[in-house]
């Protein structure tokens, strides 16, 4: 039997389709979030042995913070210097440390206004940040894959246990 190499589709981008995906899963994320209480917010996630122990909250805070970080790529902005040295599991700490004593109210108002910052950098971003190179087709990850992935494995499955 011979060896199959994966191949990861890659395209062009536009704007309208990146801004839809990207609303189609803001909406099923926060009507789910919408809908919990305190408790539910503070429900364990099934996490690795080494990783920060997780909330549905934490998740949530995760979630939005890489989303805002598109929205610095989408605007050509520096992440702050406190993030630019970090591995992606340090980087995931760091917003543990910053968002996990904070209340869950916060965290959903947070998520809200960046999905409002979210739409306005697509919608002011130049056609060429869509289109100048071929992306797998998930691009970008944090604003539709990421949040979904997320959303269905961890936010979900809590919630059902």
């Amino acid at each position: 039997m011979g060896k199959f190499k994966e191949v990861k589709s890659s395209m062009h981008h536009n704007r309208e389709e990146v801004i839809e995906r990207t609303i189609k899963e803001y909406d099923l994320l926060n009507q789910l979030l919408e809908k919990l209480t305190d408790e539910e917010w503070g429900r364990p996630l099934t996490r690795p042995e080494g990783k920060d122990p997780w909330t549905i909250k934490d998740a949530v805070a995760h979630i939005t913070h890489w989303k805002s970080d598109v929205v610095r790529s989408a605007r050509r902005q520096r992440r702050p210097p406190e993030e630019r040295a970090l591995e992606t599991n340090d980087a995931n700490h760091l917003i543990y440390l910053r968002w996990h004593d904070r209340p869950p109210h916060e965290v959903l108002v947070w998520h809200q206004q960046v999905q409002e910052e979210v739409l306005v950098a697509l919608r002011e971003a130049p056609d060429k940040w869509f289109s100048q190179k071929e992306r797998r087709k998930e691009w970008p990850y944090d604003l539709e894959g990421h949040s979904a992935y997320h959303r269905l494995r961890d936010i979900q499955r809590a919630l059902k246990s």
